[in-house]
């Protein structure tokens, strides 16, 4: 949703583009993208729950010595800005060394660098580059965005597919110590004899939770967000029933489907409930998801994948049109830390480090 000033007219246009690169990872040498060291490099927003998604994968999977990665700002700055007829906004790099700040897209508001990591592999200066080095077709130019040096070109910008592939993929390279109960290269999110209940899970925590406070937020009429609101809602009822009887959303075993939920959990009363008016309901008041989510951010390397101070400067910095001053409330400042009472499922396999 890079677009600024844009809103949902219709239910037609609450649908999600449809990734333009699905290229994807293999194991086999021979491969046309074979999995390599060194040889990926992984483009991604803090503030973003769908790179987040990839985020978590990268760091549970112990890529992050075998794929790079750089960090974007988390306010979008116009990419044509010398350009009076190209007013497109989207994701900006920045070395927080020689560009401690950014002001907003309006004139309000300085927002800090800190956490970024600027392109050294393509040295751009916007997202936006890097797809016009591989299309001339006008698109979202969204991240996560996963490149490949050898060739140069985009292996994909579908956060789904390169979860899948590091989940997969690299399992030939991963070290071996980085966890003692699950190993990285034995720790399988997306474990075969699951993948139906798995698919269907994600599938209504997408149209229902994670785009669906999208289609709150970015809803042209009431019409239109009573009906996103009302299905969030009850997808967070859904999802707190099943919490209710198991540690996370396929049973005992932790999967992709709980990555998937988790970084619009995280975001959800701190932006969430506020900015895109999901606010029936905050998840500290949801027993279950409340407690889920700490779980979830107190298991390995997961809190590095959570920068609340990315994460509300894009919403309240970059979304002018639903916020004109920029203007970054000052609360709830959710403690991820606190004890949680997830532990009462005994037989869960839960990822542990060494």
């Amino acid at each position: 949703m890079a677009v600024k000033g844009f809103v949902f007219k219709s239910a037609k246009e609450q649908n999600k583009p449809a990734s333009k690169f699905r290229n994807f990872i293999e194991r086999s040498s021979s491969a046309t993208f074979p999995a390599e060291k060194d040889r990926y490099h992984l483009y991604v927003s803090y503030a973003c729950p769908w790179a987040s998604r990839c985020l978590s994968a990268l760091y549970l999977k112990g890529l992050d010595s075998i794929i790079g990665l750089s960090i974007v700002h988390p306010l979008m700055q116009r990419t044509r800005p010398n350009d009076e007829d190209d007013t497109h906004t989207g994701w900006t790099f920045v070395d927080p060394a020689t560009t401690p700040s950014l002001t907003g897209p309006t004139g309000h508001g300085t927002y800090s660098s800190k956490g970024c990591i600027p392109d050294t592999i393509n040295n751009a200066r916007f997202v936006r580059d890097l797809y016009e080095k591989c299309t001339l077709e006008k698109t979202a130019y969204s991240v996560p965005l996963l490149w490949d040096k050898k060739k140069s070109t985009i292996v994909s910008n579908d956060s789904a597919d390169i979860v899948r592939m590091f989940n997969s993929a690299f399992v030939d390279l991963v070290p071996s110590n980085a966890f003692v109960d699950l190993v990285p290269s034995k720790l399988d999110m997306y474990p075969e004899e699951l993948r139906t209940e798995i698919d269907e899970i994600n599938d209504w925590i997408y149209n229902d939770i994670s785009h669906g406070v999208y289609k709150c937020g970015f809803a042209g009429n009431q019409e239109l967000y009573d009906t996103a609101v009302d299905k969030v809602f009850a997808g967070l009822d859904r999802a707190e029933d099943i919490l209710s009887k198991h540690r996370f959303l396929v049973g005992d075993r932790f999967t992709e489907a709980d990555i998937k939920l988790f970084p619009t959990l995280v975001r959800f009363d701190e932006v969430y409930a506020v900015h895109f008016k999901a606010n029936k309901k905050l998840i500290e008041q949801y027993p279950n998801l409340s407690n889920y989510v700490r779980d979830i951010y107190q298991l390995p390397h997961m809190s590095k994948t959570v920068v609340m101070p990315h994460i509300v400067t894009h919403y309240y910095g970059s979304h002018t049109h639903l916020n004109p001053f920029g203007i970054v409330p000052i609360g709830p400042n959710l403690d991820f830390t606190r004890p949680h009472d997830r532990n009462r499922f005994t037989n869960a396999i839960v990822p542990s480090i060494k």
